[in-house]
């Protein structure tokens, strides 16, 4: 279980142009109590419906590190008190890579953080200048190295479609990625959101957003190649707040709520296409076989994929069956 606490923009030196994180996290308060982040930590607990065996307190939504140092010190001391007390297990934060270095090592390390999520972006510096990042890829790579090399865990947050991206400066981007070996990843697609930079680029003209179908793309490319590499990507996609779904609040951009599952079921759509292609299955009955997990991806929404499988191939029926022989979490689709 990761317990989310909301830091909203504390410790960032300046504004990205696609920042607007009183929609994309909701409204959390300013300022954080002990109090309020115990209470927090209950919550979620006494929610569940049995203790998980690994909890931790993960602070999001900000430039943790960036933090004023006294402020950074109470809140990770309230999070080591829930870890002396047996609440929570371990403490995750995210942060610029900037603003990671030797002494902040030793300070995260000490407090009982075990893992922490650089906001990277982009690799490419001419996309990070324009998205006012404020950092370069060489801070990144920096930091990556200088955290892994620590002992933490450390994960890198992507973005596609951002000002100045293309195609191939987002593959150079996951090349690069892959080459730090971080131990996961979070990527989704740039969204246009009202009260940004980028939404005033994006009506005068300066900035055009991806369409849906080039963010799932991007996104499924990205998606297998860190497959491919072994490494796991937790999240794709932007997780739905109710500030965002409120109207005018996302001016353009690739959003839809099930965004994940799209790239997924677009990954799988090919896996099956690529496996019919190499068979002479016209007019045949012809059975899928998937992970029980990839199911409904193989599937697609109501069906979608299987539909257009049986059109493409002349099909005479097809269907889905979940083979537990398969490991779980493999994408991998067999014909029998």
């Amino acid at each position: 279980m990761i317990i989310p606490i909301f830091i909203m923009n504390k410790g960032c030196p300046n504004r990205c142009v696609f920042c607007n994180l009183q929609k994309t996290a909701g409204d959390h308060p300013g300022q954080i109590t002990e109090g309020q982040l115990r209470q927090t930590v209950a919550s979620y607990i006494g929610s569940a419906k049995k203790k998980p065996d690994d909890i931790q307190l993960a602070f999001y939504g900000g430039n943790f590190t960036g933090l004023d140092g006294e402020e950074e010190i109470a809140l990770l001391g309230y999070a080591k008190s829930l870890i002396s007390e047996g609440l929570i297990h371990s403490i995750r934060v995210s942060t610029r890579p900037d603003y990671i270095d030797r002494e902040q090592c030793d300070l995260l390390w000490s407090f009982g953080v075990t893992t922490v999520e650089i906001g990277a972006q982009s690799m490419v510096d001419e996309v990070l200048e324009l998205s006012g990042r404020g950092h370069t890829s060489a801070d990144t790579v920096r930091a990556v190295e200088m955290l892994r090399g620590w002992g933490f865990i450390t994960g890198i947050h992507l973005m596609a479609g951002l000002p100045g991206d293309s195609r191939e400066r987002f593959a150079c981007t996951i090349d690069r990625s892959i080459g730090l070996k971080p131990a996961m990843v979070r990527l989704h697609p740039t969204i246009v959101f009202e009260n940004t930079a980028l939404a005033e680029a994006y009506g005068e003209g300066r900035y055009q957003p991806m369409s849906l179908a080039e963010a799932i793309d991007a996104c499924k490319y990205a998606l297998k190649k860190f497959s491919e590499a072994g490494i796991p990507v937790i999240r794709v996609g932007l997780q739905t707040t109710k500030e965002m779904e409120a109207a005018g609040s996302i001016v353009a951009g690739p959003f839809h709520p099930a965004f994940h599952a799209l790239v997924e079921e677009s990954i799988f759509y090919d896996m099956a296409f690529d496996l019919l292609s190499a068979q002479d299955v016209a007019s045949k009955d012809v059975v899928l076989f998937v992970s029980p997990r990839y199911e409904s991806y193989l599937r697609g929404q109501k069906n979608n994929n299987l539909k257009r499988l049986k059109e493409r191939f002349r099909l005479n029926a097809i269907t889905v069956k979940p083979d537990e022989a398969l490991k779980w979490g493999t994408r991998i689709v067999n014909i029998r």
